[in-house]
């Protein structure tokens, strides 16, 4: 019985006064960067869903990048991890959805020059069809 007791002491670790502790926004960042890759292509708002998702995860991100520097100790390697890779979705779904959304300005842009009159002009020029 006492060589159960010196083994549970000696298999103690030291506490700190501070344990672990996920960054306050590690895992919403990372949902937010994955909803933005999945959402810029969303027809209905052209990609501003996406844009919009990953610029709140950047910001998310950067606050608690600023954490985790002022007491890297006090926070979890989990958390950092999930905290870059929501960042690296959110720098993603950022750019892909600007893409998307640059493709459907000018999708835009041409369907109302066209149907301001150009498309019927076309249509009825007779010398443009021999």
């Amino acid at each position: 019985m006492e060589e159960n007791q010196d083994t549970s002491t000696i298999n103690q670790q030291p506490t700190n006064n501070q344990p672990h502790q996920s960054l306050p926004n590690s895992t919403g960042v990372l949902i937010l960067g994955i909803l933005s890759i999945v959402f810029f292509l969303c027809y209905i708002c052209i990609g501003i869903i996406g844009l919009t998702l990953g610029i709140i995860a950047l910001v998310l991100a950067k606050k608690d990048l600023k954490l985790y520097n002022l007491d890297p100790k006090k926070y979890t390697s989990s958390s950092l991890s999930n905290l870059k890779a929501g960042k690296i979705c959110a720098i993603i779904g950022i750019c892909l959805s600007s893409l998307w959304l640059i493709v459907g300005i000018i999708y835009i842009v041409f369907i109302l020059i066209f149907a301001g009159g150009a498309f019927n002009e076309i249509l009825n020029n007779p010398n443009l069809f021999p």
